[in-house]
């Protein structure tokens, strides 16, 4: 592995801040379930102690997504080495860890099961409780971690309940009424494609680097996004759900039309009126979402995004300006926090140990695992 360690990230400084010393929660969280073999340790007073995260992306690079043997094979590697460093940065040892949690599904099979099993060994081993976390609400609850409203202040207190989140990531795209932890009304979902996945797929039409949603979103900062006319699907249609699929399609008819190598105008223009597209999309079915009986019924104060897609900037701009246009306060996780994380996986398990969610018997890692089936009465 040294030859990789250069994709070790330390994430701790921009977190961690004033750690509070008492007798609160510590927990160590760990996250594969994609192409990130991340660990952290948080404790219940929203400190962020160690942070890391070793990244595949070289990995994958070349293939343009994520291959899932590589994938479970890079964790396998990197998965002790990883939560050693974490314990080493954070100046601990598995005896100062009060809970063990980790990511139990949905995800690449083969990787949730190499967390799964490295966290079930040293709960096991070390006579800790444990929390199988459902990787979703990972993203759902990290807000409730760390979040900056739409004038970059810090949340210290993290987002209340209720709030109404867009969870869009690689692989999901979700509007969800989160009411408390294990509790998620679904609003509306994509039909087809998430608009991550839209994102990576219309950036390699273009031949741009993996992964594709950072690099569609700084070349649209330089484009003219009326210069293609994408579609809106279901923008002229009641309910809140997502249609990404005929955008992707009318990418693939108009670069058809194209002679190759594109210009980098063309490329800028291109990726502007795309991401113009995604954006009007999402925005429309929040204001529909906003609208709907269960919403209004629950009164959620906050407007909140996570997910990959998350880091996106016009993303963030668009669902800012809607939170204000509703008298709604808009949060997000930091970048850092956006993107697949231990540091969400171990904010998660400590909520579920306040619930008393713990893994009392043997359970199945799940390849898919819906936010709406851990309701509890």
């Amino acid at each position: 592995m040294n030859d990789k360690e250069t994709l070790i990230k330390m994430d701790m400084g921009a977190l961690r801040g004033d750690v509070v010393t008492d007798d609160g929660i510590l927990c160590l969280g760990i996250e594969s379930s994609c192409d990130e073999t991340s660990a952290a340790i948080v404790d219940s007073n929203r400190n962020v102690l160690a942070h890391i995260i070793y990244s595949q992306i070289p990995e994958h690079q070349k293939y343009g997504g994520v291959v899932p043997e590589l994938a479970a094979r890079a964790h396998i590697l990197a998965i002790d080495m990883v939560i050693a460093q974490t314990l080493s940065a954070a100046g601990k040892t598995i005896d100062d860890i009060d809970v063990v949690a980790a990511t139990a599904g949905p995800g690449l099979i083969g990787g949730v099961l190499v967390g799964w099993l490295a966290a079930t060994g040293i709960a096991q081993s070390a006579g800790k409780p444990l929390v199988a976390v459902n990787h979703l609400e990972g993203h759902a609850l990290v807000p409730r971690l760390h979040a900056a409203a739409a004038d970059g202040s810090d949340l210290a207190s993290g987002v209340p309940f209720p709030y109404l989140l867009m969870l869009a990531s690689g692989g999901h795209c979700q509007i969800l009424l989160v009411r408390g932890v294990g509790d998620y009304e679904l609003i509306g979902q994509t039909l087809d494609d998430s608009a991550g996945e839209a994102f990576d797929k219309v950036a390699k039409m273009l031949g741009l680097d993996y992964p594709g949603g950072p690099v569609v979103d700084a070349r649209a900062k330089n484009g003219n996004p009326h210069v293609f006319n994408f579609p809106r699907p279901l923008c002229d249609k009641p309910g809140c759900d997502f249609s990404f699929s005929g955008i992707k399609t009318a990418a693939r008819t108009f670069l058809s039309r194209v002679d190759v190598p594109y210009s980098d105008t063309f490329i800028n223009d291109f990726c502007a009126s795309f991401q113009a597209s995604v954006v009007d999309c999402i925005t429309n079915r929040l204001e529909h979402a906003m609208r709907d009986a269960r919403v209004r019924a629950a009164s959620p104060q906050t407007l909140v995004v996570a997910g990959g897609v998350a880091k996106n900037s016009a993303i963030r701009t668009a669902m800012e300006e809607l939170a204000a246009s509703h008298n709604m306060t808009f949060a997000a996780p930091p970048m850092n926090l956006c993107t697949d994380n231990g540091a969400m996986i171990a904010w998660a398990g400590i909520e579920n140990y306040r619930e008393g969610n713990v893994v009392t018997e043997p359970i199945a890692p799940r390849p898919r695992w819906p936010l709406t089936e851990l309701k509890r009465t």
